[in-house]
């Protein structure tokens, strides 16, 4: 194929894109309502996934610490908890801290409930709070350093309890790959779905110009020289639908993260659209012009036979 042949199958392309008015402006709207759909449910599953990815990332373990262990034995266990490779972090908060954690934690309460309590009479064990790389290591973490009480005598074990919210931590685990999967389900499903009725609606539109390529046809026209303006037109109509689907997606996207901004009672924010917004246009662009090319290829080869 020239250069020139090309520039022709481009311009014919995008006449017919304007010649067939309204069955083009179906296609399009066909595109813009499929795509919008997917992308909603895409922007649905992104910030559900965020938001169990923030819930994961707060499971933390807890070793308390006996009575009576002293600065060095608790700096070598706090060594011994940062060497290990699936940590990613270990804070001492003593006993101190940790009854005006615990104050603040229950708000005005907490005062009623620890009141009288002092720094003689304080139940709250000294702490070492580990934070693990990757959640799911949580409870192998956990042994780990329940194990570390081995290396002292059984009168002298440093630790006393470690805990990691056990049963209640693998149900969220559970809760959490059971929503993502879900969610790429359904956005798969939706994505096929907007196929077929993308690629039905531009078939269509070529069915109601069979006459036309049957007398190209008929005059000598090679399947190529026929099929290419339909390439290039199914392309510019999956490529509009596609830029306008972006443009309507982002406007509202951007209007509700701006109004729903950060939720403090769900500890919830939605994830900026400066994050995803350019791969996400992209492939809804990729994804209609796809499409687009798709439903006129496949409805266009059975006129070829002519």
């Amino acid at each position: 194929m020239t250069f020139r042949t090309f520039l022709r199958h481009l311009r014919e392309g995008m006449k017919n894109v304007f010649r067939n008015g309204w069955m083009s402006v179906a296609s399009i709207t066909s595109i813009i309502v499929s795509l919008f759909i997917l992308g909603v449910f895409v922007l649905l599953v992104i910030n559900v996934n965020s938001f169990a990815d923030e819930a994961d990332s707060q499971v933390q373990i807890s070793a308390f610490l006996n009575t009576g262990v002293d600065g060095t034995t608790r700096q070598q266990l706090q060594t011994a908890i940062e060497s290990m490779p699936e940590v990613s972090k270990v804070t001492f908060v003593d006993k101190a801290q940790g009854l005006k954690d615990l104050r603040e934690k229950l708000g005005a309460d907490g005062n009623d409930l620890l009141e009288g309590y002092t720094e003689e009479t304080n139940p709250i064990p000294d702490t070492l709070k580990v934070e693990v790389i990757e959640p799911s290591t949580v409870s192998f973490v956990a042994g780990k350093i329940q194990d570390l009480n081995k290396q002292y005598s059984a009168d002298q074990q440093p630790i006393y309890k470690v805990r990691y919210g056990k049963g209640t931590v693998e149900k969220l685990f559970k809760v959490t790959r059971l929503i993502r999967n879900i969610g790429f389900a359904f956005v798969a499903g939706l994505g096929l779905m907007a196929m077929f009725l993308i690629s039905n609606t531009i078939r269509v539109t070529i069915l109601a110009r069979r006459r036309e390529i049957g007398i190209m046809k008929l005059v000598g026209a090679t399947n190529s020289f026929i099929r290419w303006p339909f390439f290039v037109e199914g392309a510019l109509i999956g490529l509009i639908g596609s830029l306008v689907t972006a443009a309507l997606l982002f406007a509202g996207y951007q209007t509700l993260e701006n109004t729903i901004g950060f939720d403090v009672t769900l500890n919830f924010r939605l994830v900026p659209l400066r994050q995803f917004g350019y791969p996400l246009g992209g492939l809804l662009v990729l994804l209609g012009v796809l499409i687009g090319v798709w439903g006129s290829t496949v409805s266009i080869r059975k006129f070829l036979k002519v």
